[in-house]
């Protein structure tokens, strides 16, 4: 058995050869990326902006070793002096950001208007994370990376910060509400694909979310779909009433006909249900999902949920 001394002599050549292999170590332990979900300061302010101001501009990065392109678009009067709220707009599965700009019409407003572009998935169409058919890829720290970005280059207001999407692009905006509530104030899906791969749900903070959906959609029918793990928007519904505190039963009204809002109190959750409405950014003039107009418009409608929430 060693005496004192001799055993004294070893752990200091223990502890030695630890603090040696320490550098080595590090890096290992420091793990791959990660999205961020907390307020994350803007550093954009007051320096010249690297798109024109009016119209919609391509842009590239790379996320996760992926190339990555977006479209961009700051209002004509764009002041590098003033900071601007940000929507991002993504699109609907095999759609483009260029037809989800001309879809949902952010660009006509006073914000920083953002359309991803997402990456082709395993049926060849273009897709998000929490699809079935989506790429190998993780959008979530594609949108953090991207907001990283547009908040080094422009006067973006970080409390400001929203998301909206169509389709796939909505059940990707249903993901970004379950795991970076913590940076972007509000969500917006419109006749939302949520999928079970959009994973276990589990927000750092109440989520904001306004959601729309035609009671005739055949795409993502309202009613859900089991076969392929879509729940009805009543289920959906109900669990972000869970999630985000609110009373247990909406209060119900309806604007206009064929359109009933359910508003949650105690928590900001509001749904439109559009009656009739099909797989259909609603609106009251033909767009690119369809000739026939709705009864509402829902852009605008989004745009006032927005401004009435930023992060605290």
């Amino acid at each position: 058995m060693p005496g004192p001394m001799k055993y004294l002599r070893r752990l200091a050549l223990m502890t030695a050869a630890a603090a040696a292999l320490s550098p080595l170590v590090a890096p290992v332990a420091s793990g791959a990326p990660s999205s961020i979900d907390r307020p994350v300061p803007t550093t954009g302010c007051e320096r010249p902006s690297p798109v024109p101001a009016g119209v919609t501009t391509l842009r590239t990065l790379t996320s996760g070793g992926l190339g990555r392109e977006y479209t961009v678009h700051v209002p004509a009067r764009y002041q590098s002096s003033r900071s601007y709220p940000l929507v991002l707009s993504f699109h609907g599965h095999k759609r483009t950001s260029k037809y989800q700009e001309e879809l949902s019409g952010f660009s006509a407003y006073d914000v920083i208007s953002v359309y991803p572009q997402g990456l082709t998935g395993t049926d060849g169409g273009s897709a998000w994370t929490g699809a079935p058919y989506s790429a190998a890829a993780d959008d979530v720290l594609f949108t953090s990376d991207l907001l990283n970005v547009l908040q080094r280059d422009l006067c973006v207001d970080s409390r400001r910060i929203y998301a909206t999407g169509k389709s796939n692009g909505g059940g990707f905006v249903g993901v970004l509400a379950c795991r970076m509530p913590g940076r972007i104030a509000a969500f917006a899906p419109v006749a939302g694909a949520f999928y079970p791969q959009g994973g276990k749900c589990d927000p750092s903070r109440p989520a904001p979310i306004l959601d729309f959906h035609g009671t005739a959609d055949m795409t993502i029918p309202y009613t859900g779909n089991p076969a392929k793990g879509l729940p009805t928007l009543p289920d959906w519904l109900v669990g972000w009433a869970g999630r985000n505190g609110c009373f247990p039963r909406p209060v119900q009204y309806s604007p206009k006909t064929d359109v009933i809002v359910q508003h949650w109190l105690g928590c900001a959750l509001q749904h439109y249900r559009v009656e009739g409405a099909g797989h259909v950014w609603p609106s009251t003039a033909p767009n690119n999902d369809s000739p026939t107009p709705t009864v509402i418009n829902a852009t605008p409608v989004i745009w006032s949920f927005f401004l009435a929430h930023r992060l605290r």
